[in-house]
């Protein structure tokens, strides 16, 4: 009869092999699920979706060339590197990862875990930057049933909203009219350095206030950038009513961020607290946070991909709802368990048959 012991190589081969099987049967136990708030991070993926191929139809519709190298997927939301109104340098990937329809879904998520409910008032800082992630913010507040009170800056980076004939302002009444948004920017600044315009030309800085004032749009433009954010902060808890739950900044604006140190600093994602140790300047985020507001962050872009399991400048992009985004892993508990017995059951008869032979030898040396 053959006894298990850890000293027989066969006994430790056997093991092995047992609990190679098990770890196989285990592993291929697992399945997907779909994510607790799939129906609504599908929703919010497919209307940001709509929302850039509406873009993409009316921009081709005009006949505006589009940079197939810049914008492989020929999405008509990557503007030129350099124009009139373009305030900064810009991440053409930064850019390109933005326009994946399934940020809308992370959004969702973030807004869950801020335990935001039908109704919310929630702030929005916005660039001419990063427009598919303002569209992405929009979809997932819309699709939530959320009260967005969006004020917005129209200078924008490279490769962003970078045509003054096709600001962000333009991109929201454009949206309006196409009935697929009913959000517009309560006030709007220049932006750029000090959010004041600076750096741009006086030419740039025309075109942008033409186009504030051709939407009728309150243009918050103080003597300092200390100012413009006072002004802005006053202009959010006026309209909100001191009731704003959660706050989004998207993008670099500097009335926001306070400074780009600042920025950089603040790891991408949804901050429940938000501290920095003596920033050089607060701006709106900063001081919401200092109120206890929990605050969205949406800069570095790949890094915040990344993070979520999301392509890095995909080509083509993907359609809503593919990724992990969108669904758990999880193992099957009953087969695990019983695995796991197994193997336990398995190692302790041979420590049991090693422990009684041992003690059978001594037995006899002492006799």
């Amino acid at each position: 009869m053959f006894i298990p012991s850890a000293k027989s190589k066969f006994s430790l081969i056997s093991l092995m092999l047992i609990a190679l099987a098990l770890f196989i049967r285990v592993e291929n136990s697992r399945v997907f699920v779909s994510d607790e708030y799939y129906e609504e991070k599908l929703m919010a993926a497919k209307l940001m979706q709509e929302a850039e191929s509406a873009i993409k139809d009316y921009r081709n519709d005009l006949g505006i060339y589009i940079d197939e190298v810049n914008d492989p997927n020929r999405t008509a939301m990557i503007g030129d590197k350099q124009s009139p109104i373009v305030t900064d340098r810009g991440d053409l990937t930064s850019k390109l990862t933005s326009l994946n329809p399934n940020f809308a879904a992370v959004i969702v998520e973030m807004f869950k875990e801020a335990n935001l409910k039908k109704g919310d008032k929630i702030a929005i800082s916005c660039t001419g930057s990063f427009p598919a992630l303002n569209i992405a913010v929009l979809s997932a507040a819309k699709v939530m049933g959320l009260d967005p009170i969006i004020i917005s800056s129209i200078g924008a980076s490279m490769f962003g909203a970078t045509d003054p004939d096709f600001t962000w302002l333009d991109m929201e009444e454009f949206f309006i009219q196409k009935n697929i948004f009913n959000y517009k920017s309560v006030a709007t600044s220049i932006g750029g350095g000090r959010d004041l315009g600076r750096g741009l030309s006086k030419n740039g800085r025309e075109l942008i206030i033409k186009n504030i004032n051709k939407h009728n749009i309150q243009l918050v433009h103080g003597e300092t950038l200390e100012q413009n954010i006072a002004k802005k902060m006053e202009i959010y808890n006026t309209i909100s009513n001191n009731e704003i739950a959660l706050y989004v900044n998207i993008g670099g604006g500097l009335s926001s961020i306070g400074a780009t140190l600042n920025g950089r600093l603040i790891t991408p994602g949804f901050h429940r607290y938000l501290s920095l140790s003596n920033p050089p300047i607060k701006g709106t985020m900063l001081l919401f946070a200092d109120e206890g507001i929990p605050i969205i962050h949406l800069l570095d872009i790949t890094r915040l991909a990344e993070s979520k399991d999301l392509p890095i400048a995909p080509d083509p992009l993907p359609k809503p709802g593919n990724g992990n985004m969108f669904e758990d892993e999880k193992y099957n508990l009953t087969i695990a368990t019983i695995s796991f017995v197994i193997l336990l059951f398995l190692i302790l008869m041979v420590i049991f048959f090693d422990h009684r032979e041992l003690k059978i030898k001594d037995d006899e040396i002492n006799v």
